[in-house]
């Protein structure tokens, strides 16, 4: 009896949670992964191209020969010297591996956040900078793009002289917005930048505009690739490449064997077979291309030019909209109430010849039902 009275008692789960778990980590929301089952998946940023079918027999054969019982090589050695190669990384550069980058970014952050340091930058992007700065500890700090979502360098370089981040992070090309900013305006301010800078090259293959031959050149730029935009999202392999001293600094807080087995050896296959990877990006390219002017000729929306493997583009009554779309089995990114220079806008992953036609028809017959325009 005395135990039940004891258990009925104690304080129910939510109050050890409120007890234990930091305030600003409680007022977080988590990263929401909308259910795509039974849509044409269009909301991010994946690669719509299966592998081959022989290409997979071989990744089949690759997985049943792995040494699941054993840990995978800690420091990633051979994959290493592939990536050197494959992303073309300076002599005298160092790599080192995230499982994703997002989990470079946290790195990163980490080593970063000492009492009362800032990480820089600029708005709308990435949403995981700011919210990895506040896990971490960190205060994140804002610099709004210009109307047309380009680099105010001034701006930025006020920031930093008022804030002297200890970090700084620019995605190139953008996320959300997909364009590339102006590449002397983002050397300014590597060169008067106060800290640390990372420019995030995730949509690298669509862009192909890139600082990575340009690391030598400067003492406090670090640059990140990934291979997910490439059509390799299921393995979580990010990458950063820098001077040692930097990554010698990030490697103390990598946590052991982050690399699983699986992911090392599936990616040292697929980087002997880039050509497909590379022609893969070619026609998401193209498919680019042809989606632009397929949406440019539907009346009542508003398209951003983009650089990497989305568009982004503004439609009245965007939320009604992106119900409409998913009610015809489209599922595109609502970016609309997540920041405030994003209002009416959606952005769609580019896909295959046929989803991007599905999903123009279904735009146009969405814009239509809403009344937000005509094709």
């Amino acid at each position: 009896m005395m135990n039940m009275v004891e258990s009925s008692a104690a304080p129910d789960v939510q109050d050890w949670v409120t007890s234990v778990v930091r305030e600003d980590i409680r007022a977080l929301a988590s990263y929401h992964v909308p259910d795509s089952s039974g849509m044409i998946k269009l909301d991010a940023m994946e690669n719509p191209y299966p592998l081959p079918e022989a290409v997979r027999r071989e990744i089949g054969d690759i997985a049943a020969g792995a040494e699941l019982n054993r840990y995978p090589d800690a420091d990633a050695r051979e994959l290493k010297g592939l990536l050197r190669q494959a992303m073309a990384v300076p002599p005298g550069m160092d790599l080192l591996l995230g499982n994703g980058s997002d989990e470079i970014i946290q790195l990163l952050a980490q080593v970063c956040a000492r009492p009362g340091a800032v990480m820089l930058g600029v708005e709308p992007s990435f949403v995981m900078f700011p919210m990895i700065a506040k896990v971490c500890g960190l205060r994140f700090v804002g610099v709004p793009l210009a109307p047309d979502f380009g680099l105010d360098a001034d701006a930025v370089l006020a920031a930093m002289a008022q804030h002297r981040p200890a970090v700084s992070f620019f995605a190139y090309p953008n996320n959300p917005t997909g364009n590339l900013f102006d590449a002397d305006a983002l050397e300014r301010i590597v060169r008067n930048a106060s800290g640390l800078v990372i420019i995030d090259e995730a949509y690298h293959p669509f862009a192909r505009a890139s600082f990575m031959a340009r690391l030598p050149e400067f003492p406090n730029l670090l640059v990140m690739r990934t291979l997910s935009k490439l059509g390799l999202a299921g393995l979580r392999l990010g990458l950063i490449a820098g001077r040692p001293e930097w990554l010698a600094e990030l490697d103390k807080v990598r946590l052991p064997y982050n690399l699983n087995v699986l992911t090392q050896r599936v990616a040292l296959h697929m980087l002997s077979r880039a050509d497909i990877l590379d022609a893969q990006a070619q026609a998401i390219r193209d498919g680019r291309t042809l989606l632009s002017a397929g949406m440019s000729r539907i009346a009542g929306i508003q398209i951003y030019p983009s650089d990497a493997n989305f568009i982004l583009f503004r439609a009245p009554g965007a939320e009604r909209v992106f119900e409409a779309l998913k009610r015809r089995r489209i599922l595109i990114k609502k970016l609309t109430g997540s920041h405030p220079a994003l209002r009416d806008c959606l952005r769609v992953t580019v896909g295959t010849p046929e989803q991007n036609e599905a999903f123009l028809g279904a735009l146009s017959a969405s814009l239509q039902e809403v009344g937000a325009g005509h094709a």
